[in-house]
């Protein structure tokens, strides 16, 4: 008679009510959204680049897979790194590339910015004072320069060169990119479409 009783106790323990509330506590749980959202929030003004938004994640892998090719020692081939990034999200993956790497301890003289379609806000804006004027500021060297890709044989070398591929045809791209490649003595860093990004450096390579 006692194993009567044994087995419904063990039959209500093992059906019992637990198993739904676990299930209805199981869906709201979005905890872990918004703490990693805290760093992505400085910049509300991207609709598409999205996936501009894995750059940081790539810098460190490249970095610590290639330790050799930043030193100065190599200029003349330098790390290159590749942030994904539609064409009209290239010049907002650029922007905060520079951030990036002035928020790490990069001084603004050592940036050079070239964009192969659209120029960049800033150089537009300097241009409309003249050619002289804005060449001048070049020359001085105290800050991250902006220029179009059809200018890179006049910009000097810098440590870093950031190119924007935001425009252009494959021909203007394949032009500028092994240029760019001797203008940074330490870093190449190339935003656009990776597929596009590799054709072009496998064949400028």
């Amino acid at each position: 008679m006692p194993l009567t009783p044994e087995e419904p106790q063990i039959h209500e323990s093992a059906q019992g009510p637990r198993a739904t509330p676990a299930a209805g506590r199981t869906a709201p749980t979005p905890r872990p959204v918004p703490g990693p959202r805290s760093t992505a929030t400085p910049r509300p003004g991207q609709p598409g680049p999205g996936a501009a938004r894995p750059a940081p994640p790539q810098r460190t892998p490249a970095s610590a897979g290639k330790p050799q090719a930043s030193r100065p020692e190599n200029r003349s081939q330098p790390q290159i790194q590749l942030i994904p990034a539609p064409v009209d999200g290239a010049l907002d993956a650029a922007d905060e590339t520079v951030d990036l790497l002035l928020d790490t301890g990069r001084a603004p003289s050592d940036v050079l910015v070239l964009t192969t379609g659209e120029q960049h806000p800033w150089a537009a804006h300097e241009l409309s004072f003249g050619e002289a004027a804005y060449w001048a500021q070049h020359d001085v060297g105290d800050d991250v320069f902006y220029a179009d890709a059809t200018a890179v044989d006049r910009a000097s070398s810098r440590p870093v060169v950031v190119v924007a591929l935001n425009g252009g045809t494959d021909d203007d791209a394949a032009r500028v990119l092994p240029t760019a490649m001797t203008k940074a003595s330490a870093l190449l860093i190339v935003c656009g479409d990776p597929k596009r990004i590799n054709a072009l450096l496998g064949a400028s390579v």
